[in-house]
């Protein structure tokens, strides 16, 4: 496993980052720029052992063992489901809790992660270049977990630093955020984010209806280009909700179908004010619904939103979602004076 050169972007902000002192950083910004790797190269650069002018150097054994995950003064905290998905190994009694189908890989920063990485900050370094403790998305943590770690930022130890990455920065407690420098990240010239996107293996002609798509985040529409939909499939979408096509939404989560459901009709609420849309193309838009539908549409996404996570059957979820979206995309016929 090797480690991926940094975005243009997020190397400039890396070099800024390196060249200031702080025991605690807190990057932030919408999702989709870049936090986590932003706030891996960070803690790499800390820990490597022949650090080079712009970061890590990323061929010293200590960045072979973050590129492998099993780097001794490194601590990871995510919720197990991002863990997983980004492949650092899990705790021995958690992950043979999740084996045995004990329970399901939490979506939360656990406490019990918390506990050991506060206890992890209190011991020597194995490697003698310090310790580094990376948090991401941090906005995961619930208050008993960031109150588990506040103590520790008001008091750390003197060879740990924190790297807090987080997409949703207001969420985090007021005494979190105050014991952290702030960094907040910069969105990428659209030509920078294009050219990124090519040089990951995108087509040309398909980079800017995804970062479209992604509403502009590089990052998020690299994950679009990998998972789909495909960018013609993106273009269709609208009229196939129009014309009530499940199929339009099969084979994605709940949540990210309720994610595109809720770009689409933000869509059709800036057209309806007279705006641009954000992303999808005017001309594959359907007409705007009347303001009424489309707001107890918008209201009734974000009450699915909180619960999309666990649906009771994610097939009928889809259905219904497909449905309401059928409804309130044909009240703008509904709604035209009949001759």
């Amino acid at each position: 496993m090797s480690v991926a050169p940094l975005a243009p972007w997020l190397a400039r902000a890396c070099d800024e980052l390196l060249r200031q002192r702080g025991h605690a950083w807190l990057l932030h910004g919408p999702s989709g720029l870049g936090q986590y790797e932003l706030g891996l190269a960070l803690a790499a650069a800390w820990l490597c052992e022949q650090p080079a002018p712009h970061g890590a150097c990323g061929h010293c054994p200590s960045c072979h063992a973050i590129a492998v995950r099993t780097h001794a003064d490194l601590a990871v905290l995510m919720p197990e489901v991002d863990m997983l998905e980004l492949g650092w190994p899990l705790g021995e009694k958690a992950q043979a809790d999740i084996d045995d189908k004990k329970r399901k890989p939490s979506r939360e920063i656990r406490v019990e992660a918390m506990r050991d990485a506060v206890g992890f900050a209190q011991r020597t370094s194995a490697r003698g270049r310090g310790k580094a403790v990376l948090v991401y998305p941090a906005e995961r943590m619930n208050a008993v977990t960031a109150n588990a770690l506040l103590k520790t930022l008001e008091e750390p130890a003197g060879d740990v630093r924190f790297v807090l990455a987080s997409e949703a920065a207001w969420q985090l407690l007021p005494t979190i955020r105050s014991r952290c420098l702030g960094y907040a990240l910069a969105w990428p010239a659209p030509d920078e984010a294009r050219t990124w996107l090519e040089g990951q293996g995108i087509a040309a002609g398909e980079a800017e209806a995804l970062l479209r798509a992604a509403g502009g985040r590089p990052d998020a529409a690299l994950r679009l280009a990998r998972n789909g939909p495909a960018p013609q499939a993106w273009r269709l979408l609208p009229k196939a909700l129009l014309r009530g096509e499940a199929a339009a939404l099969a084979g994605q989560a709940p949540s990210a179908a309720i994610e595109v459901l809720q770009k689409l009709c933000h869509d059709l609420m800036a057209v309806r004010a007279g705006a641009v849309p954000r992303f999808f193309d005017l001309q594959d838009l359907p007409p705007a619904p009347p303001a009424a539908p489309l707001a107890r549409w918008w209201q009734s996404l974000a009450r699915a939103a909180r619960t999309a996570e666990h649906p009771f059957n994610a097939g009928l979820m889809t259905e219904f979602l497909v449905s309401e979206a059928q409804a309130a995309l044909n009240s703008a016929r509904a709604a035209r004076p009949r001759p």
